[in-house]
C-alpha cells in the first residue's frame, strides 16, 4: 500500500505505549495495532484528529505516501 503509517515513530518520540495511546484516543489496542501496522483500509478523521491531539503532532507526522515499486506490481 502506498500509504505508510508512522504511529510507532511518534510513540517512541513521546515515550508512550500502544495501550496508553489507545486508552487516551478511545479505541481498542487491537484497532490501534491494525492502524499502526498498516493493515487498515480506512481511518476516520475523528480518530486521526484524536491521535494528533494526544501525540501533539500533525497528520503528516503519522501518514506518508510512498510510491509503489513499478516492478513489484
Amino acid at each position: 500500500m502506498p500509504i505508510a503509517v508512522d504511529i510507532d515513530v511518534m510513540l517512541a518520540r513521546r515515550k508512550m505505549s500502544v495501550g496508553e495511546l489507545a486508552d487516551r484516543v478511545g479505541i481498542t489496542p487491537a484497532n490501534l495495532a491494525v492502524l499502526k501496522n498498516g493493515r487498515a483500509k480506512a481511518v476516520r478523521f475523528a480518530t486521526l484528529a484524536a491521535l494528533c491531539e494526544v501525540l501533539d503532532c500533525q497528520p503528516g507526522d503519522l501518514l506518508r505516501w510512498e510510491a509503489e515499486d513499478a516492478a513489484g506490481g
